[in-house]
């Protein structure tokens, strides 16, 4: 599930290899009329390797419609797979960042 408000975006639920690309379209349709969103993980319930690509995906797009896009709340369990990967220099993740109302 994608909440949307503002320039906040908050995924909760699973992102696994059954719904990545439904949820990859839905926020990259969000790029459009933004030029910063702010995708706060915390809520995200179960992940597989998919959500790598996901996230990769949405930096890309991203950065081709000029829009900023930062990561907020993300888990252990994404940071562990963006590790593993070797992709974390790619990727704006801050160690203690909270979306704040």
């Amino acid at each position: 599930m994608i909440l949307c408000e503002d320039n906040k975006i908050k995924i909760k639920g699973p992102v696994t290899i059954n719904n990545v690309i439904t949820l990859k379209e839905e926020v990259i349709s969000l790029f459009v009329d933004s030029s910063h969103l702010v995708v706060d993980l915390e809520n995200i319930l179960e992940v597989d390797s998919s959500v790598v690509s996901m996230l990769l995906e949405w930096l890309r797009e991203s950065n081709r419609r000029k829009c900023r896009l930062h990561f907020v709340n993300v888990p252990e369990n994404i940071r562990s797979l963006i590790q593993l990967y070797g992709v974390s220099e790619f990727l704006p993740l801050g160690l203690n960042n909270k979306l704040t109302d």
